[in-house]
């Protein structure tokens, strides 16, 4: 389940630097243990590990992200 989770994830994000930036700072969200971000998006998730709470919510489009692109650092 985990390699095919990874997959469709990739396939949303198109990187797989970026994905995995985006699923570290996600599982930092969800195991700092406080305020609305640290809950996961999901309905269910009970047995699934951070990083596939992560990867779900990415495949079940849950929330969005965007790349800086360089040169583009200060406009941000």
């Amino acid at each position: 389940m985990k390699t095919e989770l990874y997959r469709k994830a990739l396939e949303k994000v198109g990187n797989a630097n970026v994905l995995i930036n985006i699923v570290s700072k996600r599982v930092k969200q969800l195991t700092s243990g406080g305020g609305s971000m640290s809950r996961p998006l999901l309905d269910e998730y009970v047995g699934y590990s951070a990083a596939e709470i992560a990867m779900r919510e990415i495949v079940d489009e849950k929330f969005e992200w965007s790349v800086i692109e360089e040169g583009d650092e200060e406009a941000a």
